[in-house]
């Protein structure tokens, strides 16, 4: 249950986020960043094993100066081919940013180093989506071991990612519109966990699994609502 997802969001617990049966395919770790700990990022490397990223929305990007990848590509003389297509998405856009570590890490890439990260990236996005201060490039240093990825303006409206699903959420949730998100892979078949084996999963781990037609709808109707 969609409603179900959105309360597990707002207590700081994983659910499991699959977008669509015609896009990626994929099922996702999704937490919201601000309270991610050292161990939500060791339980992602090893039940997930895909990059572990984390969404903010577009407006949030813009204000703390965090390009999409493939605009710094284009702006490379020689680079430009590199910026792209996607197979899976037809606006041939990947979301990712900026690779980021806090610079209070070390190497950035342990548990305790990327969770630090991690919830400085929230705290940032919360900052400047209320009005506060843009700090962002004084604490964080690039290339680093956590993945950005920019929703698109319109989220859903859009583009239909894991990223934007996983924006979406936070936002009809109440929470700070930062998740982090997983991929979970498969370690026999070498590609994406079957949709059926992450539904297992969460039934195992007591944890929700919602798919994106579920968020889309839940997201129509709440647009409706606030007009």
């Amino acid at each position: 249950m969609i409603q179900d997802a959105l309360q597990a969001l707002r207590e700081g617990k994983f659910i499991l986020l699959y977008d669509f049966d015609d896009r990626e395919g994929e099922t996702d770790f999704a937490i919201r960043a601000d309270r991610v700990m050292p161990a939500d990022v060791a339980r992602m490397r090893r039940d997930g094993g895909g990059l572990i990223c984390t969404a903010i929305p577009s407006r949030a990007a813009d204000r703390l100066g965090l390009p999409f990848a493939t605009d710094l590509l284009r702006s490379c003389p020689g680079m430009e081919g590199m910026a792209g297509p996607v197979p899976y998405d037809p606006k041939n856009r990947s979301s990712f940013s900026l690779w980021v570590n806090h610079r209070d890490t070390w190497t950035g890439v342990t548990d305790n180093d990327r969770a630090l990260t991690i919830r400085a990236i929230a705290d940032q996005v919360s900052m400047t989506l209320n009005g506060g201060g843009e700090n962002f490039h004084s604490q964080f240093r690039s290339p680093g071991h956590v993945a950005l990825l920019r929703a698109d303006e319109k989220l859903l409206d859009q583009r239909r990612g894991q990223t934007e699903l996983s924006i979406a959420l936070a936002t009809m949730a109440g929470i700070t519109p930062a998740i982090t998100i997983c991929e979970m892979l498969d370690d026999e078949s070498g590609y994406a966990l079957s949709k059926e084996d992450a539904k297992l999963y969460a039934r195992k781990h007591k944890l929700e699994f919602v798919e994106g037609p579920e968020v889309l709808e839940a997201w129509e109707k709440a647009k409706k609502d606030r007009k």
